[in-house]
């Protein structure tokens, strides 16, 4: 109930998004500037971008004072890098919290578009940092206190700051800015927290495995792909172990569904494929594992039941045979 009340307080503070909705926008001049793009150009609060935009990120980055919030599936050493000089050039290694969401899978390590060595340096020299899994992640934000924020198509990579064309936007008014921070807090909220620690570990563990991929690939043999294959569950297993560390699968679903509701009524058929877009591990239908005595993957529709009946007689959700609402806390 914590969750949603600081949920609902930081949307309350985001109300006024929609009277700012008639204002024009701003774009960077470039060399090819034209006539349509210089009348638009006066404005404060937004600013649109372009490829490439890490000037865009140093500007955000020079604005954080206490706490930088980044959403975001694909994360390597060039990104990583431009977070620590500027935080660093301005003394604010130890001042600044740092939270990070992204997607630990193997699958993105092995695809070469994440680096967990990158991340798990970087969290050595912020003390306050906070990396999040969360394999539903596919949004570009990044969040500098309630004063800026960027929403891009473009991720913490090289490729994503500078070699793709990307597309975004830059945001100032402090009321987008806190709703932005308020949505990213509530996704951080529903994923599993790992340590400096355990992302050493994880990292070490996909290094094995891609000296292991490389040989299965490589290798005709069916020994080779098979041990490759046993490694690779064994790393999914551990991160799965992650996820629920403080709680059950129903527990983690029950917080989603609270979260889901903070934006209106809906029938379970139609929480069910959001639900499975935000925990992908836990709603995979292709598979049925059991560990530590609880269960993961085809049976998940039954453990959402299970929390909506739970949350139900705890008098925080209610049923009208149609459609499930969140219920507003009473007034004191």
């Amino acid at each position: 109930m914590r969750l949603v009340h600081a949920i609902q307080d930081r949307r309350r503070r985001g109300l006024g998004i929609r009277e700012n909705y008639g204002r024009s926008l701003r774009t960077r001049q470039g060399k090819t500037c034209s006539l349509v793009t210089q009348m638009i150009q006066p404005v404060q609060d937004v600013f649109l971008l372009r490829s490439p935009w890490t000037d865009d990120l140093r500007d955000l980055l020079s604005s954080v004072e206490e706490d930088l919030l980044i959403g975001c599936p694909y994360i390597k050493r060039a990104g990583t890098e431009h977070i620590l000089s500027q935080l660093s050039r301005r003394g604010l290694l130890n001042e600044t919290r740092v939270g990070i969401i992204t997607d630990l899978r193997p699958e993105s390590v092995l695809a070469g578009s994440m680096d967990l060595d990158a991340l798990t340096e970087l969290g050595g020299y912020i003390p306050n940092f906070h990396l999040t899994h969360l394999p539903g992640i596919h949004a570009k934000v990044y969040v500098a206190d309630v004063k800026m924020a960027i929403v891009t198509s473009g991720n913490l990579t090289h490729s994503g700051l500078r070699g793709n064309v990307e597309y975004g936007v830059a945001l100032r008014q402090k009321t987008v800015v806190s709703q932005i921070r308020g949505d990213f807090e509530g996704f951080e909220s529903l994923g599993a927290g790992i340590s400096r620690e355990d992302a050493a570990a994880l990292s070490v563990e996909m290094q094995d495995l891609k000296k292991l991929f490389s040989r299965a690939q490589k290798s005709i043999k069916q020994q080779a792909r098979k041990l490759f294959e046993e490694r690779l569950e064994k790393t999914h297993v551990q991160l799965l172990r992650r996820r629920v560390s403080a709680g059950t699968p129903n527990s983690v679903f029950a917080d989603t569904i609270k979260f889901l509701l903070l934006k209106g009524p809906l029938r379970t058929e139609q929480m069910h494929p959001l639900i499975q877009a935000i925990h992908p591990d836990l709603c995979d239908d292709s598979v049925d594992r059991t560990i530590d005595g609880v269960n993961f993957g085809k049976k998940w529709k039954h453990q959402v039941r299970t929390a909506q009946q739970h949350l139900k007689r705890q008098g925080e959700i209610s049923f009208d045979g149609e459609r499930w609402s969140l219920e507003r806390p009473r007034q004191q």
